[in-house]
C-alpha cells in the first residue's frame, strides 16, 4: 500500500496539509535536540523528509533513516541526489518492532506519522528504548483527534471526506491508502495514551503538546541516564 502511493507521497503531504508537514518537522528537530557528533535514527522515515531535515538542521555525526518500505527509501535516496549535506544519512530497511542495529547505538530517535501504523506500538517502543542511549531524546509526530469540537468536526469532515478522495486522485491510487489512513488516526490512542504508553516502556519526562489546533501532536520522551 505504502509502496504504491510512494511517487505522490510528498506532494499530497503538503497539499493535504495546506503546507504545514514541514513546519511540524522542524518542530520534531527542534525537539530531539541533537548535538553537534550525535547520532540519530528516524523510523518510519518514508520518503525521507524529517531525515533530511536532522541532516540538514543539526551537527549530527550521522543520519539513519529506517523504513518497512523500499519503494519509500526509493524515492528517498533519488532525493538525497550528490547534495553534500545530506551525504552523512544512511537509508536501511527495517521493522520497527525489530529494528536491525544494536543496543545503545543513538543520541536521538525520531518518528513522524508512522508510529500508528505499527501492529504492536509498545514493542516498538521498547525497540526504540533499547537503541537509545542512556539520556536519548525521542521525538514522536503522530496525529490525533483534536479536542476542540469546532476544529475536531472540521478535521472529521475534512480527513474523513474530503481528503480521500482528492489525495486518492492526486496518487492515482487503487490500493486503498488514503481511505485507510484517516481510519488508521481514528482507531489509534489519543495523544495522553500515547504520552502514557511511552512511560510505560521505560521513558522518563514524556510529554506531548498541540500544534496547528491540536490535528498534530509532538511527543517527547527521555531514556533514564
Amino acid at each position: 500500500m505504502f509502496a504504491a502511493i510512494a511517487p505522490s507521497y510528498d506532494l499530497n503531504n503538503r497539499v493535504h496539509s495546506l503546507w504545514r508537514d514541514q513546519a511540524w518537522r522542524r518542530a520534531a528537530v527542534k525537539a530531539a535536540d541533537v548535538q553537534a557528533g550525535q547520532d540519530v535514527l528516524d523510523v518510519a522515515c518514508g520518503t525521507g523528509d524529517l531525515t533530511q531535515a536532522l541532516a540538514r538542521r543539526t551537527q549530527a555525526a550521522t543520519v539513519t533513516g529506517l523504513d518497512f518500505t523500499r519503494g519509500m527509501l526509493d524515492i528517498a535516496e533519488i532525493k538525497r541526489g550528490r547534495d553534500a549535506a545530506l551525504a552523512r544519512i544512511r537509508y536501511i530497511e527495517g521493522d520497527a518492532m525489530a529494528l536491525p542495529l544494536p543496543d545503545a547505538s543513538f543520541d536521538a530517535l525520531t518518528i513522524a506519522f508512522g508510529i500508528r501504523n505499527v501492529q504492536d506500538p509498545a514493542r516498538a517502543l521498547a525497540e526504540f528504548c533499547r537503541v537509545l542511549r542512556p539520556g536519548g531524546r525521542l521525538v514522536i509526530l503522530e496525529f490525533h483527534r483534536p479536542r476542540n469540537p469546532i476544529v475536531r468536526w472540521f478535521n472529521n469532515v475534512y480527513a474523513g471526506h474530503i481528503m480521500p478522495w482528492t489525495a486518492t486522485l492526486l496518487a492515482r491510487d487503487r490500493s486503498g491508502a488514503y481511505r485507510y489512513l484517516p481510519k488508521s488516526v481514528g482507531s489509534f490512542m489519543d495523544a495522553e495514551q500515547l504520552r502514557a504508553q511511552a512511560q510505560r516502556t521505560g521513558f522518563h519526562d514524556a510529554t506531548v503538546r498541540p500544534l496547528t489546533m491540536g490535528i498534530c501532536w509532538l511527543h517527547r520522551a527521555i531514556k533514564p541516564a
